[in-house]
Parts: C-alpha cells; structure tokens; sequence
C-alpha cells in the first residue's frame, strides 16, 4: 500500500515538474517571436517597407460613381464605374448637344412643329399640341430647365426626321467622344428596347458626354448658357401660348462654382445626376446613377458634395508639357547615315494631381528605319501616364534626312571623286 502510494506522489511530482518546464519553453519561445517581430520591424523601417495604405473609400449612396478631371478627362474617384445602367433624363445632354451642333447658325430661326407623337409623350411635359410650333433654341430651355419629354422627340423630329434616326446620331457622337458602353434608343431618356439593346450608359461615360459638352463642343458656350439659366420664358411661334421654365438644378445654388448639370429619375434608373465644378481653375465632373429610389431623393444631392469636395480636398491643378524629352537616335538600314536623330513635339495639357502621384513617359520609337527617311517622318511617340491612364501623347519626328545607299548614291560619290 505504501509503495502504491509513493508511486503515486512521484508520478505527480513529475508531472508538475514537466508541466513548469512546458510553461517555462513556452515563455522563452513567447520571447524569441516578440523579439523577431521587433527585428521585422526595425528592418521595414529602415528598408522603407510600409503596408500599403488603402485607397479611401467614399460612402455614397449611388450605386455607380464617377469623379472626372474636366481638364485631362481622367477618373479621380470611381465606383463600378463600367456597369452599364439606365440614365433617365440625363440623356438629354446628349439630346442638346446633338440639337445644338445638327443646327449651327440656324438655331436662332429653326422652326419645331409637334407631332402627335411629341403631343403624347407622358409626363414631364411641356403640354405641346399637334400642330403647335416653336422655335428650336425656345425648346432647348424646355428640355434642360425642365426636363419636358414632349420637347425632347419633337427636338428629334425636327433634327434628324424621326427619333429613331436621331438616336443613331445620338450613338454616332457616343462613339466619337469615346463612351465605351452607351446605347441611346429615345432622346428623353424614357427607358426602351431595341435589337440593339437597351437604353444604358455607364458613369465614365455619362461624365465624359458632359466634359465633351462643357469643353470640347463647338457648342460648349451655349449650352453652358442655357443649362445655367436660373428660369426662361418663351411662346409658341404664333404666338398664342407663353410657357415659363424654372431650373430644377439644385447643385447651381448648392456650392460654390457650380456651373451645369441635369438631373433624371424613372422606377427602372432610379435617381441620377451629372454636374461640373470649376473653382480655382479646377474643373472636376460628377456622375451618379442609381442613387436612391423614392423617399431618397436627396441622396443624389449629399454624393455630388462629397465627390466634389473630395476632388477639391485632394487634387490641385498642373500643367503638363512635352518637348523635353531625350529620345537616342535611332539606327538607319542601308542609309548614306547609320542613325538618324529623333525629336520629340510639343504639346501641352492641364491636369489634377494628387499629393503623391508623378507623370511618368514611356518613349514608343522603332529600333530601326528602312532608309530613305525624310525629315519630320512621324516615327513613333511619348506617352504621359497617371498610374495607367495615358494624358498626354506626344509624336517623335525624325530630326533630318537620310538617304538611301543604293547604286546610284555609289555612282554619284564615284563620279565626284573623278571629278575631284
């Protein structure tokens, strides 16, 4: 019994001594990791390795979001950027745009007569008649200020013959100004289908349709005009009717140098908007679709100030210009010479920078010419980067001339020795 017992007491006894040895390595091994993670660190501090800081995120209610440089037309801040989606009345930038180029000089004068189809358009509308007629740059206030349907198709009508003709030249300046995925099938923004597709538009586009509107149009000056018109009144060309028209832009009152916008809703888009910004000779453009339903209709209101005030927070303006670029000759096959030299042109463009972003160049040349060359060839090109978005390209001219080493340049060099 005694030795059972004595059994016993040493078994326990080793076991607490084991158990004091497993806690003591456990420490150590505590220790050495602390202290390897401590050297970690003293090596990512002195080597300048740092965890990349996150991109911040915006809360915004919209579902896709653009925020533009006006100037460089370059994405600042996006979120689903690329997502094709309705675009309601916000199509009607498109529709006066495409208005206000197709008539030119003959704005002023150019005569709109509403058909029934205009007369049946559903609400918004201006309350046209049949046979009714106005004057084309009197209807472009109706169809920025107050977003009026009717106005829109009888504007197509009048234009391109019918709305479905005008809806090709819709999606033919799309394409022009460099939308990626738009397809316009009614000039009011009512949703539609065709073989072709859906009415749809993403935000990058739908911010880059009004840059082009504001900056790059013929235009841009009028339409400016008119869409920060704060009210316009107007008649039917006989006369019989007055109509008044009140801006429903909220922004233009909202924040300092507000300059355009249009606003859209139907139950499939939800709310959208797109506007411009220019302060401090910085122009920055918003883009919002699928911002809220009924019962939210402010939200679009409270992403467009976050946007723009983040754009304003983070980016200053600088000015970019190419020319100074070394560019090594490059080498001639079968020329009197075996390189010629290579200049790069001028050009220069406006930007928003951020605080730690640089412009980089990439120098796009041939390693070799066939000769002859002449002088002022284009050869190839420097193109100036944001990250990966190119803003500015630059041609590389040959600097001389260089002649071909055949036959007759060999005749000619013997025949001039003889002569010599």
């Amino acid at each position: 019994m005694h030795t059972v017992q004595r059994k016993k007491q040493n078994s326990a006894k080793d076991n607490e001594s084991r158990s004091i040895d497993e806690r003591r390595k456990w420490k150590q091994r505590q220790k050495q990791n602390g202290n390897i993670f401590v050297i970690l660190l003293v090596v990512c501090f002195l080597l300048g390795v740092y965890p990349a800081k996150a991109e911040e995120e915006l809360k915004l209610y919209a579902s896709s979001a653009v925020l533009m440089d006006g100037s460089s037309g370059r994405i600042l801040y996006g979120k689903e950027v690329a997502e094709p989606l309705p675009m309601a009345s916000t199509t009607k930038i498109m529709t006066c745009i495409v208005a206000l180029e197709e008539a030119g000089d003959e704005l002023d004068g150019m005569v709109c007569t509403a058909s029934e189809q205009a007369s049946r358009q559903p609400q918004v509308k201006l309350g046209m008649q049949t046979g009714e007629e106005f004057y084309l740059k009197d209807l472009l206030y109706s169809l920025m200020l107050e977003s009026h349907n009717d106005t829109a198709v009888c504007v197509a009508e009048t234009i391109a013959g019918s709305v479905e003709e005008f809806a090709g030249k819709m999606n033919v300046k799309a394409r022009e100004i460099g939308c990626e995925d738009t397809y316009y099938i009614t000039p009011n923004g009512l949703d539609g289908e065709d073989e072709g597709g859906s009415h749809h538009t993403t935000a990058a586009d739908l911010a880059r349709v009004l840059r082009y509107c504001i900056t790059q149009s013929p235009q841009a000056e009028t339409f400016l005009e008119i869409t920060g018109t704060p009210q316009y009144a107007f008649n039917d060309v006989g006369g019989k009717h007055s109509y008044s028209c009140v801006n429903h832009n909220a922004f233009l009152q909202m924040m300092d140098g507000a300059l355009t916008g249009k606003t859209g809703f139907t139950a499939k888009a939800g709310y959208c908007y797109v506007g411009a910004l220019q302060r401090d000779d910085r122009l920055l453009v918003v883009s919002l679709l699928a911002c809220g339903w009924p019962g939210h209709k402010s939200w679009k209101w409270a992403d467009t100030r976050v946007l723009m005030n983040y754009g304003m927070d983070h980016y200053s303006l600088s000015v970019l210009e190419s020319g100074k670029t070394r560019i090594a000759p490059a080498a001639v096959k079968n020329g009197v010479q075996t390189q010629v030299g290579l200049t790069e042109g001028y050009e220069r463009c406006q930007l928003l920078l951020g605080e730690n972003e640089k412009v980089t160049c990439e120098i796009k040349v041939p390693k070799e010419l066939q000769a002859p060359v002449k002088e002022g060839t284009a050869v190839g090109a420097v193109q100036y980067r944001v990250g990966e978005t190119v803003i500015l390209t630059a041609p590389v001219r040959t600097a001389e001339r260089v002649e071909v080493k055949d036959f007759w340049y060999g005749l000619g060099v013997t025949f001039d020795q003889l002569l010599l």
